[in-house]
């Protein structure tokens, strides 16, 4: 068996154990994660809180030499360890290795992001594929709408700061203090913590919460956009090869 089987099994894409081995090292993540839910709870047996805690050590371990075995079979290890699984790879472990305290072993819950690679085995990498292709093409626009956030947050901080600082100086001390205001608002998420008092503050309110829809609605609509002419191409280029295959086809005939 070459390293790079190894590799693939872990990643769950192995013909023979991948499946498997990717299926029992998730399925100790959600254990993991159960367990910290339970360690925070008061009024625990002891013998079961001495249970949870060997189980979290032992889990640990696994986890630490699934790592070092990613780290020896890497192709090039020092490029794994500073890519983006390699660091969640490592943090899933080295924080609860320093401390062995859930708020710490919590890290680890990101590690569930590594349930996305199961959906390979299920033939929806097309999907993640598609979805990656269509942000790219219109990553652009993606950042003039950024662009444009910021700048409706800047505007909309100092707009309730005008109208809502008299009336309420402690809540609205200053525009960096407005500026959650603004992305509370922005997001229609509305925490109720700064509320505008005066009418005017309440009309511009108004006017942030219409734009704050657009700025929601638009990446996903830009986004919805390029999928589907990403489907259309894609359709495109199957009705072209299925014409050429005829037509290749019909000149074997003759």
């Amino acid at each position: 068996m070459t390293r790079s089987d190894v590799l693939h099994i872990l990643d769950g894409t192995g013909p023979r154990f991948g499946k498997s081995v990717a299926l029992a090292l998730n399925g100790l993540i959600l254990l993991s994660a159960a367990t910290i839910a339970v360690e925070t709870m008061p009024g625990l047996p002891a013998p079961l809180r001495s249970a949870l805690f060997w189980l979290e050590v032992a889990i640990l371990a696994i986890f630490a030499v699934e790592y070092m075995v990613r780290v020896i079979c890497a192709p090039r290890p020092w490029r794994y360890i500073f890519s983006f699984w390699g660091l969640v790879d490592l943090l899933a472990v080295l924080p609860a290795l320093v401390l062995l305290q859930p708020q710490w072993a919590s890290v680890r819950v990101f590690r569930l992001i590594r349930l996305v690679r199961l959906l390979k085995l299920f033939r929806t990498s097309l999907a993640l594929n598609r979805m990656r292709r269509a942000v790219r093409s219109v990553r652009g626009e993606l950042t003039v709408l950024g662009v444009m956030a910021a700048m409706v947050l800047y505007v909309a901080a100092v707009g309730i700061y005008i109208f809502e600082h008299q009336a309420q100086p402690e809540v609205f001390s200053s525009i960096p203090m407005a500026l959650w205001w603004a992305v509370a608002s922005l997001t229609t998420v509305g925490y109720g913590d700064m509320v505008p008092l005066t009418v005017g503050g309440r009309i511009f309110t108004t006017l942030v919460l219409f734009v704050g829809l657009g700025i929601v609605a638009g990446p996903a609509a830009i986004i919805t956009a390029a999928l589907l002419e990403s489907d259309l191409e894609e359709a495109g280029l199957e009705l072209s090869e299925t014409h050429e295959d005829n037509d290749d086809n019909k000149g074997d005939v003759t």
